[in-house]
């Protein structure tokens, strides 16, 4: 009998051992299970969220914005004034006279050079002998300026005509009458000179003339006659007796 009871606790014992196994199969294999997704879970977030591209392409715009701009910088230094489009007034020489519309005649002593700004700068010196008075002028503003050359024959001819005809006063006030003379005057131009002196010459007696008209007179006069003298090549005395004999006749 002692023997039975032996073989059956062995038995048992051995029945147990498997079960005993395959539940602590099954723990581990349900731990393994819950462990899985941790570990897949921060790959796959890794891998999806890389902002590393973003910041990539935006480093060679800054980088290709900022390289002209060091390119240019140099080559406003090495401008030259004279080479700027739309100057044509290159062949005024030292001894040419010119003609300046708010002083009119004028004669070139020299063309100097100073440097403005970091850009070189080519100037006329002219002399306006009868004001006592030196300008200079940048080459590549004289067009701007008005600065020309002596009027040619033909304009003169034009300027003489329009002495010899008639006056054309406008029925205005006097002070606005003025400023248009006195603009005609600084245009520089002497058909619009001529003008002026045609609507105020009323005839050889002066005191027909109010004070400021006689004064508008004499400065048109004068810068007129300075333009033929220089032209004619006579002197200025002589060009304004010119230019009233002619007015006299029309007068």
């Amino acid at each position: 009998m002692a023997k039975t009871v032996k073989t059956t606790k062995t038995t048992t014992a051995t029945k147990a051992a498997p079960k005993a196994a395959a539940k602590t199969t099954q723990k581990v294999a349900a731990k393994a299970a819950a462990t899985k997704p941790a570990v897949k879970a921060p790959v796959a977030k890794t891998v999806a969220k890389a902002p590393v591209v973003k910041t990539v392409a935006k480093a060679p715009v800054a980088v290709v914005a900022k390289a002209p701009a060091k390119a240019v910088a140099p080559k406003a230094v090495e401008k030259d004034s004279n080479q700027l489009p739309g100057n044509d007034n290159f062949d005024f020489d030292q001894g040419d006279y010119v003609v300046y519309p708010a002083h009119g005649v004028g004669l070139i002593e020299g063309i100097e050079s100073t440097t403005i700004g970091g850009m070189k700068v080519s100037l006329y010196a002219i002399t306006f002998e009868k004001d006592r008075m030196r300008l200079k002028i940048p080459v590549f503003k004289a067009k701007a300026s008005g600065l020309r050359k002596l009027s040619s024959a033909n304009r003169l001819k034009d300027a003489m005509k329009t002495l010899q005809g008639r006056a054309r006063i406008r029925r205005t006030m006097w002070s606005r009458r003025a400023q248009e003379y006195e603009l005609k005057i600084n245009s520089g131009d002497p058909v619009a000179i001529a003008e002026v002196l045609r609507d105020l010459k009323r005839s050889n007696d002066d005191s027909e003339q109010s004070y400021s008209e006689r004064q508008i007179y004499q400065s048109a006069l004068q810068r007129l006659a300075r333009e033929v003298a220089a032209v004619q090549q006579i002197s200025e005395i002589q060009a304004a007796e010119k230019l009233e004999v002619i007015l006299g006749k029309a007068a």
